[in-house]
């Protein structure tokens, strides 16, 4: 049998919210590659039991394929372990690109982005009928350029749920960024840091507030900005009841009989 490389969604922290396949894959592997900066190595621990582990933090993206390289080579399956689900900023496309180069055939799992966990902790629906119906994930400019037509202020007039990755650490560009746009600084905003992990931190408060939050809190990484009405929806009395279960709406697997 080929070996096989299998880009894995490795979930938000939590060790039982990796993917049953993922787990699988992580049990059958022979070598590991993981974001170590980011995923626990003990979920590695407790299902890659018996392969060798790299933790690429401190790899560059040539060291990564070499070790593929060789693993392939010598009939090995891989498994690179990305934090959240790879599709969101998980870096993953270069490493696709570069396999591609070299006909190296590997698969993508997918795994429970923080955005979902942090939302779950809020107990929290981040679509509301009524209030939002569209979520955005984004992040804002750092060290990664964000292109023109993406610039926080200007997405932030759609006054939709947002969630904001990898900007904690530049929370007053943030806040000063979404004040240009539908939000306002009574709007709701909320931030996890480490979704799911056992030390996981929430904050709730207005966007005003957001920057000072915070600082008093010690948060610079590992941390999601959620910010948009929604939050404010239960506390407000707003009526956002789904259609799908209303006695009088029907579909197409229930029929409503008027009397």
């Amino acid at each position: 049998m080929t070996a096989r490389i299998s880009f894995v969604g490795a979930g938000p922290g939590a060790a039982d919210l990796i993917t049953i396949r993922g787990a699988r894959l992580l049990r059958h592997a022979d070598v590991v590659i993981f974001a170590g900066s980011l995923v626990d190595l003990k979920l590695v621990q407790l299902y890659a039991t018996r392969a060798d582990i790299f933790d690429s933090a401190g790899m560059t993206l040539e060291e990564v394929i070499a070790v593929m390289i060789d693993a392939v080579a010598s009939g090995r399956d891989v498994v690179r372990l990305h934090t959240g689900d790879p599709s969101i900023y998980g870096a993953i496309q270069e490493q696709m690109d570069a396999l591609d180069r070299l006909g190296i055939d590997y698969q993508v799992v997918p795994g429970v982005t923080s955005a979902f966990a942090a939302a779950a902790t809020l107990k929290q629906e981040l679509t509301l009928p009524e209030v939002s119906q569209t979520v955005i994930i984004t992040r804002i400019e750092g060290r990664t350029p964000v292109p023109e037509r993406e610039q926080l202020s200007a997405i932030a007039r759609l006054g939709a749920t947002m969630v904001i990755y990898l900007s904690v650490g530049m929370v007053e560009k943030v806040v000063a960024q979404l004040l240009k746009g539908a939000y306002t600084s009574t709007t709701p905003a909320a931030v996890v840091c480490r979704a799911s992990w056992e030390d996981e931190l929430i904050i709730q408060c207005t966007l005003a507030e957001l920057a000072e939050k915070v600082h008093e809190a010690g948060i610079d990484r590992q941390a999601l900005i959620i910010v948009g009405d929604v939050l404010a929806a239960r506390r407000e009395g707003v009526r956002a009841k789904s259609m799908l279960y209303d006695s009088e709406f029907s579909h197409g697997f229930r029929e409503v009989h008027v009397a």
